[in-house]
């Protein structure tokens, strides 16, 4: 470990995603232990490709604005970077734009001259194509080879980043690092990794710390303190009143991870499978046994982009007839929808769509078959989705099927029964479906290769990035 760290690095983890409600008395008390960096998450893929293929943050801005406040407040008492990945939910350069302009918004407002790195990891179509016809691109499971027609079809596309772009911004001086689109882990890694802490306690910490306080046992607080020692790490929760366990800590590794012993970062694989956890004092938990295995560097690549339109429909149902025998319902009100756009609307105007009814409280989420002898539901809301080339071809679609979608009996010689809409009108246009098209990995000699460092000065007149390579 680096001189003057004989105690451990610690990295204040506020949140487990920025915006997400960033607590004043956890920051103060994680600075009150001897932080000595403060590290979050600002996104990831759980709430789907439009982040990714718009550009846009699922956070509101106010929101974001107020956690980045508090712990700007804080690198201006104590001097310690703040480290943030993912940056705008997507961590695309429209993303990382976006919270660039409030960190230079709040130095102004505050006072404060911070040296703010960007760490973009976008990268243009004829990056990718190029590396996929060099054979560098491997699909990861279900998707098979990459073609270029797919490359062409998204919108934005991202590397995600390991620690050593962190490492390289912090060792050129930045007191805020905004990073592009990057693994959850190495954004909490990185610090203590560039202070030449272990690199399996390291990684295993930043799993760990990951979503804040979802290690703990009381998860409606926010974060958790990170320290990292020469042969093991320890986490203690940033609430007083709130504890670590054993059981809380080592059930992290299963999140979003299929092995719960190996977990696959750029250049490396962190392994537990000999980790050990044991409760230090009361509310911190004391883990050992740690091991980083180097691994040729690969970055995962993600891609976004927009397909199709939209419109919905809502009603609920109780009608006892329909609730009797829900599939064989959804069925026949189904093949009727079909035929009613297909007899209302020409064929050469309709082109490719497609019609879904989601019955939910019965099998909406899935979809699938429910267990024979499952008991009727008291009621089931029904959506229903047009999808079509155009917004305006999605609308005329739900146009054609209102009536049917109201009233289509489940029992065809009685007298049609109402179902209750939940808007007025009854058609919701959803705009453009986003969706994720890369699901890859790129094989790298150096990470500079994809990844630039820019840098960014706050100015009450002008908020001006200046580009500088990251081999400069």
């Amino acid at each position: 470990m680096a001189e003057g760290f004989a105690d451990g690095v610690k990295v204040l983890v506020p949140t487990g995603s920025l915006g997400a409600g960033v607590r004043e008395d956890e920051v103060a008390y994680g600075l009150t232990r001897g932080a000595h960096a403060i590290a979050c998450d600002a996104g990831s893929t759980d709430s789907g490709a439009a982040y990714l293929a718009t550009g846009k943050s699922k956070n509101n801005r106010g929101a974001v604005k107020r956690d980045l406040s508090i712990l700007m407040k804080a690198y201006a008492d104590t001097g310690i970077p703040i480290i943030v990945g993912t940056a705008g939910q997507a961590g695309g350069d429209l993303n990382l734009d976006w919270t660039r302009d409030i960190v230079l918004e709040l130095a102004d407002e505050l006072g404060l001259s911070p040296r703010i790195a960007l760490l973009r990891s976008e990268q243009s179509r004829e990056t990718v194509k190029r590396l996929n016809a060099a054979g560098r691109i491997k699909p990861l499971p279900p998707l098979g080879a990459l073609e270029d027609a797919t490359i062409d079809a998204c919108d934005h596309i991202v590397a995600a980043l390991g620690v050593e772009p962190y490492v390289a911004a912090l060792e050129a001086g930045a007191d805020i690092v905004l990073g592009g689109r990057s693994t959850d882990t190495a954004v909490l890694a990185a610090y203590p990794i560039w202070k030449g802490a272990p690199w399996g306690p390291a990684w295993h910490a930043g799993k760990i710390g990951e979503c804040g306080a979802q290690c703990t046992e009381e998860r409606e607080s926010s974060g958790v303190l990170l320290t990292v020692r020469s042969d093991s790490f320890e986490v203690e929760p940033l609430s007083e009143a709130n504890r670590c366990t054993p059981e809380s800590v080592s059930a992290h590794m299963l999140y979003e991870n299929t092995d719960p012993f190996r977990l696959v970062e750029p250049g490396g694989v962190l392994d537990v499978g000999e980790a050990r956890y044991v409760q230090n004092d009361e509310r911190t938990v004391r883990v050992a046994g740690s091991a980083w295995e180097p691994r040729p560097y690969t970055m995962k690549l993600e891609g976004a982009g927009r397909g199709q339109y939209q419109t919905l429909m809502l009603v609920g149902i109780q009608d006892p007839d329909v609730l009797r025998d829900v599939e064989s319902f959804h069925d026949r009100l189904l093949a009727a929808l079909y035929q009613r756009t297909r007899s209302a609307i020409p064929a050469e105007e309709l082109g490719e769509f497609h019609i879904s009814l989601r019955m939910y409280g019965w099998n909406g989420v899935t979809g699938m078959p429910v267990a024979p002898g499952t008991p009727p539901p008291p009621e089931i809301g029904m959506l229903f989705v047009a999808t079509a080339a155009t917004q305006e071809l999605a609308n005329s679609i739900a146009h054609a099927c209102n009536p049917y979608f109201f009233h289509y009996p489940s029992v065809m010689d009685k007298e049609l029964p109402s179902y209750g809409f939940a808007f007025s009108p009854a058609d919701v246009p959803r705009g453009p479906v986003y969706e994720f098209r890369l699901n890859h990995v790129v094989e790298v000699d150096d990470w500079r290769e994809l990844v630039r460092i820019e840098w960014a000065e706050p100015s009450s007149s002008a908020h001006a990035a200046t580009a500088e390579t990251a081999h400069g």
